[in-house]
């Protein structure tokens, strides 16, 4: 990894640990990209556990066939219908968690799943991937499905230190079979946690 990255990205260690402010339910009403985009460099955080968001998905509610909400709203992804700012889980494979957010203006399907962080405080697992940063987090559908990311009482919360994410690389997503050519995954460009994909087919973004 070039040397210039690491040094960026390390820079807002000390205060990502220490004090961020909660990104606040407005950012969640844009469609599901454009929040992506504005996701990438914020901080998942649960107590003292802290992981910069590198890699993200959009889902396009009812008009994606890749997407939870397509069929419909039901009250296994009823979460995704509003309002945004709140947690999605949902298990996959028979072995795996993975988390979203819902956005789009309440009674609109919109998601975002959170496919990788970089590790700044408390994380010891691996945080590469959809299921492993919920395995590093402790993150289930029975204890997390819901919770409000914008709430100052939420243990798992959407924090926002400051961080620019200036360089931007669009890919289409990974691991679906239903438009998988949409160019709907958003990644910080040259970082070591983001999952491997189709970089090859990677464009600037900004």
């Amino acid at each position: 990894m070039p040397k210039k990255f690491w040094q960026r990205s390390r820079q807002p260690v000390a205060k990502a640990c220490t004090s961020a402010a909660i990104v606040p339910r407005d950012v969640y009403l844009d469609p599901p990209d454009l929040v992506a985009q504005k996701l990438l460099g914020k901080l998942l955080v649960r107590g003292k556990k802290v992981g910069r968001i590198v890699e993200v998905e959009a889902y396009f509610g009812e008009f994606d066939p890749a997407s939870h909400s397509f069929p419909g709203k039901t009250p296994r992804n009823a979460v995704l219908f509003g309002p945004p700012g709140h947690a999605y889980v949902y298990f996959i494979y028979g072995m795996h968690y993975c988390l979203n957010v819902s956005c789009e203006p309440d009674g609109r399907p919109g998601g975002v799943l959170f496919r990788a962080l970089e590790p700044i405080c408390g994380l010891k697992l691996s945080t590469t991937g959809p299921g492993r940063l919920c395995k590093a987090f402790g993150i289930t559908r029975s204890r997390d499905n819901g919770v409000d990311f914008t709430s100052s009482s939420s243990d798992l919360q959407i924090q926002d230190d400051g961080y620019q994410a200036n360089d931007i690389l669009v890919t289409p997503r990974i691991g679906i079979t239903k438009d998988a050519h949409r160019p709907a995954r958003f990644l910080l460009a040259g970082n070591p946690f983001v999952s491997k994909g189709p970089l090859a087919r990677a464009t600037n973004y900004q």
